[in-house]
């Protein structure tokens, strides 16, 4: 089964057209910052977290709803102060990625930690793949980069709408990466697996009523649950595992955890509830490090059904 790599983009000459220098701008001040000592860029993270509650009142509120939904029994202050933690990490995030992008090799490793890597050294053993489930922790860019120095991986790939910022992220997220495959390549993922690839993939959003099951997620007990996860795992000469990056106090750990057992069981229902468990185990590591600004709950069971984020 052939694999369907995307393609690495060409500069062109089009991206030195005044249509991209606003972008040029945006590149070259993330770039040099990037070069910024890190507890510098600690500091400016946060202070882009707060301009985000201002100029980004959309994903605010979504965020805040979310944590509103998981964790009804937490008190308010303690909702507020996650996320207020929740925001300097959103700032922080639009860092992390310019350091995933263009940090030098040397630097990258002075701030990465692995634990539990034994997990995925078993079964690549067995000449297997590694079916790797992770979450959207939003430090992902330096997190793939990160595990990348440790094992190179095969990820699902959205180009960006932007010419030059597809170029730029293109690169930069290649820079760990074996390779890169579309985002319905489903059976380029199927084929990495087989050739005993490691390769991550992400079940933790909400991608639609196709090819779901509804199952709880903390508080919420009915959410949209995909069960691609289910897929890979049986088509695949693979074995899974769990992945956590989180930010710690002197860098960046990558957590791996072992994957369930008898997976998949046959019954889709009961596997995507294991599925939801080790979310949420994963989330509740560092919960304020979590993507809470996509609209997780957004399919409801019955189409009729009113939005949660009314």
């Amino acid at each position: 089964m052939a694999t369907q790599k995307v393609l690495a983009p060409k500069f062109e000459l089009a991206f030195l057209l005044p249509k991209y220098w606003l972008t040029w701008v945006g590149v070259f001040i993330l770039y040099s910052i990037s070069w910024l000592p890190y507890r510098l860029q600690q500091g400016l993270g946060k202070l882009l977290g707060r301009l985000l509650k201002v100029v980004a009142k959309k994903r605010f509120r979504i965020a805040q709803r979310n944590i509103e939904l998981c964790f009804p029994d937490l008190s308010e202050p303690k909702r507020a102060a996650l996320l207020k933690a929740n925001l300097d990490n959103a700032g922080m995030a639009i860092l992390e990625t310019s350091m995933g992008w263009w940090w030098p090799t040397w630097r990258v490793d002075r701030k990465a930690e692995f634990e539990g890597y034994e997990h995925i050294e078993a079964i690549l053993a067995k000449g297997k793949g590694v079916l790797a489930f992770g979450i959207h922790n939003m430090n992902l860019e330096i997190a793939c980069r990160i595990l990348g120095r440790q094992y190179p991986s095969v990820v699902f790939y959205r180009k960006h709408n932007n010419p030059l910022m597809e170029y730029m992220q293109y690169y930069g997220r290649s820079r760990s990466n074996k390779y890169l495959v579309h985002k319905r390549d489903v059976k380029g993922l199927i084929s990495a697996l087989d050739d005993g690839e490691l390769c991550i993939y992400f079940p933790d959003q909400d991608y639609g009523r196709t090819r779901c099951e509804f199952a709880p997620l903390f508080a919420v007990p009915d959410v949209a649950t995909t069960k691609g996860s289910l897929l890979f795992a049986k088509e695949a000469n693979c074995e899974t595992i769990f992945l956590v990056p989180v930010r710690t106090q002197s860098g960046y750990k990558i957590i791996a955890l072992p994957g369930l057992e008898n997976f998949p069981s046959g019954d889709d229902k009961h596997d995507v509830m294991r599925i939801n468990q080790m979310i949420e185990k994963m989330i509740s590591i560092a919960p304020e490090q979590y993507l809470w600004m996509h609209k997780r709950f957004k399919t409801r069971p019955n189409p009729e059904d009113p939005s949660l984020y009314n």
